[in-house]
């Protein structure tokens, strides 16, 4: 597949990349603004929600964004898939039909590609939740339009992707929105209060630790006659680089962004191992079943970050810190506790009745705009989604890579936004095709070339 240029600057150092930026329990909660200078509404005024990705996830924000605000009515829907679409709108029926704030009759139920720059344009508060390669174009849209932001993460498949997005960022800022990303442990009432007091010495300072995401495999959708290569990798879109990256980025980036936050920093190089070891058939596309990554950081720390999808096997998803002082983990044997050098227990939290950090993420945002707060995930995001992709860029090359070069890289092993046409339909060449035997690249340590 030949190599495109990106639109956006690759002149973009470490330096500049991690200028400040306050690691907050939430986002970056930013100082009360005066009414005029923010998209601030009333708290009377209705705020207008679109949905543009409408699987399951998507679904699920919806019904967060309305119960977090009953002034919120989801007003339009965008979608590329019929199914998905009316799944979405026939759940949402069941939960608000009996109230006013779902208003979202056929004609702005929108289908296609270009969908969401229709849908966008009706809302002041837009819900991103499609497949992760689309983020950086819906993302730059709902932006360019003055609209507040939810958008899961991660935020972007590649270097590339997360340039565009840190573009983006700077008229955010101008424009005085609101982003929250869906790294959802950062708005849990657990973790904030882990977070704090380690923030307040209590192991010391964090010189290592361990974070997994061991579980299962993905479900696979079967190929169906009707469907297009296209349609048939994004229905499967797990399974493929392009899509969702690797195992590293869609799932483990919610370990690394704990990481980060507990550090308070980012990591300047990265080196591991990956491969397929059970899931080898076509079906399973191009990724990797199991991948381990050795981040490093600027204060010295080393992040040792492991994830598998096979199954049979051990699972385990949590984060354990080592600290001068002491140990943290937030998974078993003894969850979301604090113990001294003895491995005594010091403290340990308690509360079990704790509400979803999903609907915490939605009741901020909504708060923050009705008060003309700000909150802005972006900048730290996007810093975990670059530590992701440095990870999978790491397993699939088999090489030591550092911060700069890999942010910079437009090396495609994975095509990027451009890569897909504008005019594109389900008729259009998927950006990956598979041999003649129906099996699909797949990176080789020592053979994949990242940089």
């Amino acid at each position: 597949m030949k190599d495109k240029k990106n639109t956006f600057t690759n002149n973009i150092s470490r330096r500049d990349f991690m200028k400040t930026t306050s690691l907050t329990a939430g986002g970056l909660l930013l100082s009360t603004l005066p009414i005029g200078a923010s998209a601030y509404a009333a708290g009377n005024e209705t705020l207008k929600v679109a949905l543009i990705g409408c699987g399951s996830r998507g679904t699920g924000a919806a019904v967060q964004a309305l119960s977090a605000d009953p002034g919120a009515k989801l007003v339009a829907m965008a979608d590329i898939l019929e199914d998905r679409m009316k799944e979405s709108y026939d759940g949402l029926s069941q939960r608000f039909g009996d109230t006013d704030q779902l208003d979202v009759p056929e004609e702005r139920r929108f289908i296609g590609f270009d969908s969401y720059k229709e849908a966008i344009p009706l809302a002041d508060v837009v819900l991103l939740t499609t497949p992760t390669f689309f983020r950086p174009l819906h993302f730059e849209e709902a932006v360019n339009q003055g609209k507040h932001v939810f958008m899961e993460k991660p935020v972007a498949v590649d270097p590339a992707g997360v340039r565009r997005v840190m573009e983006a960022a700077k008229m955010v800022k101008e424009k005085n929105l609101n982003v929250v990303v869906g790294l959802q442990r950062r708005y849990a009432k657990n973790y904030r209060e882990l977070y704090s007091r380690v923030k307040d010495g209590a192991i010391g300072e964090i010189i290592s630790g361990q974070v997994y995401w061991n579980q299962g495999p993905f479900f696979i959708r079967e190929r169906q006659p009707e469907w297009s290569e296209l349609e048939h990798q994004i229905r499967n879109h797990f399974h493929f680089i392009w899509q969702a990256g690797d195992q590293v980025l869609d799932q483990m980036i919610h370990n690394i962004d704990v990481a980060n936050w507990f550090l308070g920093e980012y990591p300047i190089t990265a080196q591991g191992m990956g491969g397929r070891e059970v899931r080898t058939g076509k079906e399973y596309g191009q990724i990797f079943d199991h991948n381990f990554v050795e981040f490093t950081y600027p204060s010295g720390a080393v992040i040792a970050a492991q994830c598998r999808q096979i199954p049979g096997c051990y699972n385990r998803v949590a984060e354990d810190f080592n600290g001068t002082e002491g140990f943290v983990s937030t998974g078993s044997p003894d969850p979301f506790s604090i113990k001294n050098r003895r491995k005594n227990i010091t403290w340990r939290y308690e509360s079990h009745d704790d509400p979803s950090p999903y609907q915490i993420e939605h009741d901020e945002l909504f708060a923050a705009i009705r008060s003309g707060n700000r909150i802005d995930d972006t900048e730290s995001a996007s810093k975990s989604t670059m530590a992701s992709v440095m990870g999978f860029m790491a397993t699939y090359s088999g090489q030591f890579l550092e911060w700069d070069e890999a942010l910079k890289s437009d090396k495609r092993m994975y095509p990027h936004h451009d890569l897909l046409p504008e005019d594109v339909d389900w008729n259009t060449p998927a950006p990956v095709q598979p041999f003649e035997d129906g099996y699909y690249p797949i990176p080789v340590p020592g053979q994949t070339e990242v940089l």
